[in-house]
């Protein structure tokens, strides 16, 4: 699963206002929901189910990532959105670290394995500390697009 393919240019937040987790989280579905990715009228029930999520334990990962999700049975397909906070969220994470990436992404109830897909996808990104230092680093929108669409680099030999 290639996260360039779940975002547009649309889709990311390059300097995020939140500085904490709840805030921040209002702040990605609105994005969606200004970008025409999530209808309106899902706003409440989305954010409900991400709270349901975030209520069971910080999707705050730790090296400063985030990764809220959640259900929706609403959408056929999966929506996602990227926010960046050069000053950090107080994300409430595992390792206690502000947040400086966040990915929140909403999949249709029906496709349970896209979901696991997903994360795992997202959580191998950002897992590497280069990835992260190019997220930190570009300058525009379409520099983070070519960042999540470009083949992971194999240590040299």
């Amino acid at each position: 699963m290639k996260l360039a393919k779940l975002l547009g240019a649309d889709q990311i937040i390059l300097d995020m206002k939140s500085v904490e987790h709840w805030p921040a989280i209002v702040e990605l579905v609105d994005q969606l929901i200004e970008t025409g990715k999530l209808p309106a009228g899902l706003r409440e029930e989305s954010l409900a189910a991400l709270k349901a999520r975030e209520d069971q334990v910080s999707t705050g990962i730790g090296s400063g990532v985030a990764i809220p999700h959640a259900f929706s049975d609403q959408i056929e397909e999966v929506v996602a959105v990227f926010g960046r906070s050069k000053e950090g969220i107080d994300f409430e994470a595992l390792d206690n670290a502000p947040v400086h990436f966040v990915i929140l992404f909403i999949v249709p109830r029906k496709d349970y394995q896209l979901h696991l897909r997903t994360l795992a996808a997202i959580a191998k990104l950002f897992t590497n500390s280069e990835m992260r230092q190019q997220f930190a680093a570009a300058q525009t929108r379409d520099e983070i697009l070519a960042i999540l669409g470009a083949k992971p680099q194999q240590p040299a030999a």
